[in-house]
């Protein structure tokens, strides 16, 4: 009898692991900022930093792009990286496939991407003229700053944007939504308008709090005071339900966009935004996703100049793997970078080996192990 129970027990046991690990809550340890730096070409393109404690951050490769916009985006270059940890095991990030230099009714489409490690990206981009071909998305003249939240309701990836037109169809920024089909490469169906305020609205951001509530940022841009508004619901589809609060969110009177939010592991909300006229991120705490006070600002000159992006929290063993690939990247350019005449003329015999060593470990499978042994040997090199 008591083996029978036993052997029970162990059974009901091991019948609950999935249902355990799946509701564990992992061991967050620093966040990730995906952002990008300026509207010149080369300052379109993704970069990554990392902080512990969600207000100070380090860039990584020395502030360097991590992801070559050339390769990823039919106009070579982006803008507005969100990147979202999924409920599958992927990081997903979608980003507004755009060079402003071409004007800001330039770009016809957007990048998805996703990764299980942060470091190597699948990407697919939709041209929407190309996509929806004989709908009113073929005449798009700009599709900005999308971002994905997973719906619960409906088990799928949701990737919001704003988009206009040039035949009337749509004739102010207005927000839309798509679900991503499985692979996320590209949509199912039609876009469907997300929400329509009768005015330009840009730079949605959707968070869902510990009540279930969802709470939906935007720009008010089309509006003569323009800012940060919010909406709360329990339903993303039923507009009926949606609220909209008084006031604006930011903290400051000075003009901002790209809003962010994200939950610390205090359980302490920030929004952070871009104060775009003035060259720097403001960051701002919330314990009620209502009312936020501003904490600090970045500076406006040096490596870290970030604009419209956001982030998310990540552990330390992402973190691991992140530092000693970006201990690599680091090396990797200083030796490339590194002066002939500072060389010794053995340095010089072995630094084109090393080089091609270096990219074999970044090409081959992802090793924090790999990474830091290949960054050691660079560093030895050098002295």
């Amino acid at each position: 009898m008591k083996n029978v129970t036993k052997k029970a027990l162990c059974a009901v046991f091991l019948s609950l692991l999935p249902v355990i690990a799946a509701n564990a809550k992992p061991n967050y340890v620093a966040y990730l900022f995906t952002y990008f730096t300026g509207n010149a070409p080369e300052k379109e393109q993704i970069c990554y930093a990392l902080s512990h404690d969600g207000w100070n951050y380090t860039p990584m490769n020395n502030g360097l792009p991590v992801i070559a916009s050339d390769s990823i985006a039919r106009t070579k270059c982006v803008r507005d990286p969100h990147i979202l940890r999924g409920e599958d095991g992927w990081f997903y990030q979608v980003i507004t496939d755009m060079k402003s230099s071409l004007g800001w009714s330039s770009n016809r489409g957007m990048v998805l991407m996703r990764s299980r490690d942060l470091i190597k990206w699948e990407h697919h981009a939709i041209h929407f003229p190309d996509r929806y071909k004989g709908t009113m998305f073929e005449h798009v003249t700009r599709v900005w700053a999308p971002q994905t939240i997973y719906d619960k309701e409906a088990g799928k990836y949701m990737v919001y944007f704003s988009i206009l037109t040039d035949d009337g169809s749509c004739p102010y920024d207005r927000v839309y939504y798509a679900y991503a089909n499985k692979d996320f490469s590209d949509f199912e169906g039609e876009p469907k308008v997300l929400f329509d305020v009768q005015n330009a609205s840009i730079d949605t951001d959707i968070v869902r709090d510990d009540d279930g509530l969802y709470h939906i940022f935007f720009k008010t841009e089309g509006q003569r005071q323009k800012g940060i508004k919010q909406f709360i619901t329990p339903d993303l589809h039923d507009n009926s339900k949606w609220e909209l609060q008084p006031g604006f969110c930011q903290d400051t009177n000075k003009a901002v966009e790209g809003s962010g939010v994200f939950r610390l592991f205090d359980g302490t909300w920030v929004l952070m935004y871009d104060c775009y006229t003035s060259y720097h991120y403001q960051f701002c705490k919330s314990t009620d996703l209502k009312t936020f006070k501003q904490v600090q600002d970045t500076k406006t000159s040096g490596v870290f100049t970030p604009r419209h992006g956001t982030v998310i929290a990540i552990t330390k063993q992402e973190y691991d793997l992140l530092t000693a690939w970006d201990a690599l990247m680091t090396a990797t350019s200083e030796l490339k970078t590194r002066p002939t005449p500072t060389l010794t003329l053995e340095q010089l015999d072995g630094r084109k080996a090393l080089l091609s060593a270096s990219q074999k470990v970044l090409d081959g499978p992802v090793s924090a192990k790999a990474y830091k042994a290949q960054a050691n040997k660079i560093k030895k090199f050098l002295k």
